[in-house]
C-alpha cells in the first residue's frame, strides 16, 4: 500500500484502535517517516534487534510510539545440537528484548533459512512458548508480553492450541484466514 492509501485508512479509524505498521527495513528515518506521515500509533520491526534503533524511535516519539519487536525462532534445525544452540540464541534474544523497556511487546515468528514473516511454517508451541516463559523469568516480566502469528497459518482449527500455549494478549493472523494472497475471507474471519 502506498502511505496515502494508508493514511485514508487510519483516519477514519477510532482513537481507540491501534494502527500498526510493519516494517522489514533496518532504516529508523524510514520508520519514523511512515509512522509520523501515515498516522501509526504502533510498529512491527521485523529483523535483528537493534536496542539503539527502538530507543531512537521510542525517543523520536516521545515514548508515545508503541513498538512491537519481532523475534523470530529458527525451524530448520537438523539435529539435537543445532536446536539446542537454536534454542539458545533465541533465548538470548528473548532476554535482551524483554530487558529493553522501549519495547512494548515481543512478537513471535518462526524463521527458515534466514527468512522470517509469512512463511506458513509453524512453530512446536509448547517448546517455544516455554523458552519464551523462562526469558520472560529471567528478565522479570510479568503478564502477556507476547502476540505473534506462532510461526503462521493462525486459523479457526489451531489458533486456540496456540493461544493455550502463549497465552498472548493478542495473535497475528494472514494467510490462515485468506482465500487468496493479501484478500481475508470474511468467513475465515468469523471462524477464527
Amino acid at each position: 500500500m502506498t502511505p496515502e492509501q494508508v493514511a485514508e485508512i487510519t483516519e477514519k479509524l477510532p482513537a481507540d484502535v491501534e494502527k500498526v505498521g510493519v516494517f522489514a527495513t533496518d532504516d529508523p528515518y524510514e520508520i519514523e517517516h511512515y509512522v509520523a506521515s501515515v498516522g501509526l500509533t504502533a510498529a512491527q520491526i521485523h529483523g535483528a534487534f537493534d536496542a539503539e534503533r527502538v530507543r531512537a524511535l521510542a525517543a523520536e516519539f516521545g515514548g508515545k510510539l508503541k513498538i512491537i519487536q519481532t523475534v523470530a525462532y529458527a525451524v530448520d534445525a537438523t539435529d539435537a545440537e543445532d536446536r539446542e544452540d537454536t534454542d539458545d540464541r533465541f533465548e538470548w534474544t528473548l532476554e535482551k528484548v524483554f530487558e529493553e523497556p522501549a519495547v512494548w511487546a515481543v512478537l513471535i515468528d518462526a524463521a527458515k533459512a534466514g527468512a522470517s514473516g509469512g512463511l506458513g511454517v509453524a512453530l512446536d508451541w509448547a517448546h517455544v512458548a516455554e523458552i519464551t516463559r523462562r526469558a520472560m523469568r529471567a528478565r522479570g516480566v510479568h503478564g502477556s508480553a507476547t502476540a505473534g502469528d506462532f510461526g503462521g497459518r493462525l486459523n479457526a482449527e489451531n489458533v486456540g492450541e496456540a493461544i493455550a500455549a502463549f497465552a498472548p494478549w493478542g495473535v497475528d493472523v494472514a494467510s490462515g484466514v485468506e482465500s487468496a494472497p493479501g484478500k481475508k475471507d470474511p468467513e475465515r474471519l468469523r471462524a477464527l
